[in-house]
């Protein structure tokens, strides 16, 4: 982890939140606190980017207090024997408006800039849908379009390269899962 900041109105900080019930580990830094707030969203699902975000924000926590946070059940948001059987996008978006009311309270933001990646953009968009008054703007990264679809291709690019490798077993289980969609 990077070192901390420092100045007056600087922050640095890595640490668990509750959010809806369960602990959620935020990483917020900037050089001034009293920049608008930005809050990234992380793909996978299940892929948090807290480890290694440090290395390309530098710049950003110049003008931006960022946030970044591990959703529920991601990196150290995963607390063993917590029931994830109720795991949904819904619930995610649930997490993400709530953790925007805390970010916005805790920052005295009216509003702050919401960035997803990947699996995160469409976790953001939701977020951004159902209440757009607690957004500035939305940005995203690798951004989702058509989930169902998105996944039909992988399927079939996946199908594509076993046939191409002679793989005739794994041709048979994907082209089972395939037929499904047909």
């Amino acid at each position: 982890m990077k070192k901390a900041r420092k100045g007056e109105n600087s922050i640095s900080e890595l640490k668990q939140v509750e959010i809806n019930g369960t602990g959620h580990e935020l990483m917020i830094r900037a050089q001034d606190k009293a920049n608008p707030s930005v809050i990234f969203v992380h793909g996978g699902p299940g892929v948090p980017e807290i480890p290694y975000v440090t290395k390309y924000q530098e710049e950003l926590e110049k003008h931006f207090t960022v946030v970044h946070y591990d959703q529920r059940d991601a990196g150290k948001s995963y607390h063993f024997g917590e029931d994830y059987s109720s795991l949904s996008t819904d619930l995610l978006v649930k997490d993400l408006l709530a953790l925007t009311d805390y970010i916005s309270d805790r920052f005295d933001k009216k509003k702050v800039i919401l960035i997803g990646h990947s699996f995160g953009t469409y976790i953001a968009m939701q977020a951004a849908y159902q209440a757009p008054e607690k957004y500035e703007a939305y940005i995203g990264i690798g951004q989702m379009a058509d989930i169902v679809e998105s996944e039909i291709d992988g399927l079939n690019f996946t199908l594509e390269q076993a046939k191409l490798s002679g793989n005739t077993a794994d041709v048979e289980q994907l082209q089972s899962i395939a037929d499904t969609f047909a």
